[in-house]
């Protein structure tokens, strides 16, 4: 993992859940949870942007897998960095205005442009296999029963 990256991890980031652009259900199949931009202003000022893994908190509930997009999506060129959860878990129902806490546990890739919206989705779907994968290790384990979530 970069170097710099590594300092800052983990990292946690607590917020209400807000509609976003609603482009991760609908263009990507990729359901998205967002921060306010509040919340996105508090990654420490060296903060790298590109594909990270971790662990997922909605409200008091179960702890869930994750990856997030944090950066600018060059693909959308968007003009401000944004923080993007995709929660590894089918949920029935939307749940903007919940809390929502994530812990960053490391560093899959950084941002990338692509020539397609299907190279997006391929990337993104690798991203998912990615994450879950890296979850699996005994150093990101121990994170689930972080403090941070309420779990001693």
């Amino acid at each position: 993992m970069d170097q710099t990256v590594s300092s800052y991890l983990p990292l946690f980031l607590e917020g209400e859940v807000i509609k976003g652009f609603g482009r991760g259900s609908k263009d990507l199949g990729c359901p998205t949870a967002n921060y306010p931009l509040d919340v996105v202003k508090k990654l420490p000022s060296e903060f790298k942007p590109g594909v990270y893994y971790g662990w997922a908190q909605l409200d008091s509930g179960p702890m869930y897998k994750m990856v997030a997009n944090i950066g600018y999506c060059p693909y959308y060129q968007n003009k401000e960095m944004s923080v993007e959860t995709h929660i590894i878990h089918a949920f029935e129902k939307d749940f903007y205005g919940s809390n929502l806490r994530i812990a960053i546990v490391g560093y899959l890739r950084g941002e990338m442009n692509f020539d397609s919206l299907n190279e997006l989705i391929e990337t993104i779907k690798q991203d998912i296999v990615n994450a879950g994968k890296s979850l699996e290790n005994p150093e990101s384990q121990k994170l689930k029963s972080n403090i941070f979530f309420g779990k001693p």
